[in-house]
Parts: structure tokens; sequence; C-alpha cells
């Protein structure tokens, strides 16, 4: 809310809900606030940014609050939330609030939160220099759905955990219409600066790795589902396969929505690659030391710089790697090695669905 010259409080004339969801937490964050927007009596929209370009954002109008829903991905906003952030129109007079959904564990009876990393803080810099007043700054933990890393939950953790978040958004959407501020988010700043160097690490390379662990195995039927529905347009077809490209956000649609659960994550394949590639730089690094001009630079073997030269080289290695193991998929013995290894091909590592919710 705002103020005008009299001093008498505003109402927010309008509530804008902009979110980016692939399995549905997202979604259902967004949907929680829009329903206490909707029981509030208030106009609203709730927008999908994936199905609109940047350039046709509008203007929002004096007093309009806007909301961004969107999961967190290796602790930061993925990529389309981040530019359609950073390209969003300035204004006056306009309150913005931030909701990421993040993996929250349940251990026994206990409820574990995720982590945000960057996010809030970027994402409030950017809006601020916008002319927007920050209402809300707001982690949901919500089940994880990121089987690169790990298995699916079961069905009834994730209901539980559902259970037990969905109260504590509503309450923080409660809090912003009622014009409260509400930055449960800053509770974490100690544990989320921490770790924000795996968030600038994970943009600029880990989700190249990820983006490349992605295949479809003999029992795609070429439907196209994935393709069709991918919300950054990242898969296309090559040579009768579908192929993952740098414009995915690891965002595991494709994977849990396949209906033949055609798509593993090809973690033999990841491992391996990630130990030749260690492998050959510490070998010529140790030929390199070996050459006369060069012996006295030890320096060169430090974890920092092994790091840094690993970096450098690294995305360059991966799309020669990729495309190799793609090309060899035609073959079947190649095709079901990559497959058995990949831990996402057996039964106890499932797929993710979360629960579907809807306006009341």
């Amino acid at each position: 809310m705002d103020k005008n010259r009299k001093g008498i409080k505003m109402k927010f004339q309008k509530v804008i809900i902009y979110y980016f969801s692939v399995t549905g937490n997202a979604k259902n964050a967004a949907l929680w606030i829009a329903d206490e927007v909707k029981r509030k009596g208030m106009d609203f929209e709730i927008i999908n940014i994936a199905k609109i370009n940047n350039q046709e954002i509008p203007k929002p109008a004096a007093y309009t609050l806007i909301g961004f829903c969107s999961p967190t991905h290796g602790f930061h906003f993925p990529e389309i939330m981040r530019k359609f952030i950073y390209s969003f129109p300035k204004t006056n007079n306009c309150s913005a609030f931030i909701a990421n959904t993040r993996a929250g564990l349940r251990i026994g009876k206990m409820f574990l939160p995720g982590l945000s990393g960057v996010l809030h803080y970027w994402s409030s810099l950017i809006l601020i220099k916008k002319g927007f007043k920050i209402a809300g700054l707001r982690p949901v933990d919500l089940p994880s759905n990121w089987l690169l890393l790990h298995p699916a939950l079961r069905k009834t953790g994730i209901d539980l955990i559902f259970r037990h978040t969905e109260p504590k958004v509503r309450q923080f959407a409660k809090n912003i219409l009622d014009g409260k501020k509400d930055y449960r988010a800053l509770y974490d700043i100690i544990q989320d600066t921490l770790i924000s160097p795996i968030a600038i690490g994970y943009m600029y390379v880990g989700r190249y790795l990820f983006a490349k662990s992605f295949i479809s195995s003999s029992d795609c039927d070429n439907c196209g589902i994935c393709k069709k529905t991918c919300p950054v347009n990242a898969i296309k077809q090559v040579n009768g396969r579908m192929f993952w490209t740098y414009k995915c956000e690891s965002c595991m649609r494709c994977m849990n929505n396949c209906p033949q659960k055609a798509i593993e994550t090809a973690h033999g394949f990841i491992l391996v690659f990630v130990f030749l590639l260690v492998a050959l730089l510490r070998y010529g690094l140790k030929q390199l030391l070996a050459i006369e001009p060069f012996k006295d630079l030890y320096w060169l073997q430090t974890g920092a710089i092994e790091f840094l030269i690993s970096s450098i080289i690294f995305i360059p290695f991966l799309i020669l790697a990729y495309r190799i193991m793609h090309w060899l998929l035609r073959f079947r013995i190649f095709e079901r090695f990559i497959v058995y290894t990949s831990l996402s091909k057996y039964k106890f590592w499932g797929r993710y669905k979360a629960p579907k919710n809807k306006l009341t």
C-alpha cells in the first residue's frame, strides 16, 4: 500500500502475479497468493511468463502490486525469470513482492527449509532501481523436483510438505494486502550469502553441465510432448533423437511429463566426463611444467587456478562430448550402457508430480 498527499492509506488498485513454473510448485504458490487476492475482492491477473514475449510487458499503472513467483535453480532464479525482471518496465508508485520455491525437506515430523542464495537481493536491487517499493520477500519450501541430483519424493511426503507450506504462503499474501511488510527471506541472509559463490558458479558453468545431461532412450516414440511443452524451447530433434540445447533451464518438465519415461539423466556419462576432464587437465599441467620456460610456475597447480582453467575449457569440451554421445546413442550397445548407468532409469528414482490446485 501507499499513502496519498493527505496521508490516507490507498489500497492496491490491482495485483498482477507473473510466474514461471514447470512441474507445478511455483504455479501453486502463485495460485495461493491469487486466491487471497480474490477473497479480498481485488482486481488481479496471473500470468505465465513462458507464454508472453518480454517486449509485450505493459507498464503497470500506479498503485499496482506486482508479484514474481519462480523456482530456485542453483540458488538463483532461472535465466528466464532473471531476464524477465531485468527487462520489466520502470514505474512509479508501484510495489512488488518476490516468492521463490526452493527445496524443502521432511525428515520424520520435521520440515526443513531450503536455501535461496542471491535471488532475493539481486531481484530487489533491480526492482528498486526500476522504481518499485519492495512489499515482501518470501521463500516457499516445497519439494525439490531436481531428478538430476536425487530421486523423487513419495506422494505422501509431497502432500505433507504442501499442506505445511500453503498456510504460510497465504499468510504472506494477507500481510502484503493488508499493507504490512513481510521480509521473511531476510532471516536466511547469512547462509544465503555464504552460498552465493555457488549461485554464480551455477549461472556461468553448472547449468551448462545439467543441460547436457539429458538423453532420450530407445523407449522414446517421438510423440514430441517434451519438445512442445518445453517452456524455453530448448529441445530439438537431431538425427531422429531429442537433443537438449543450452537454452535448457534443467527444469525437469520434460523428464517428469514424458508418458514413456524415456528421458533419462546420463549420470554415468557426466561422471566419466568430469573424471576425464580433471585427469586430462592435471596431466596437461604436469607436462607443461616439465617444459623449461614453465618449470617455476608451480602456482598453476593451486586449486583456484585449476578450477579457473577447468571452467574456461569446460564448455567447449562438453559441447564436443555431448555431440559425440548423442551420435553414439544410435548404437544399441552404447545406448543401453548410457541408460543403465542412469539412476533415473530405475523405479526407485521415480518422477515428480506436484498436487494440482485452482482458484476457489
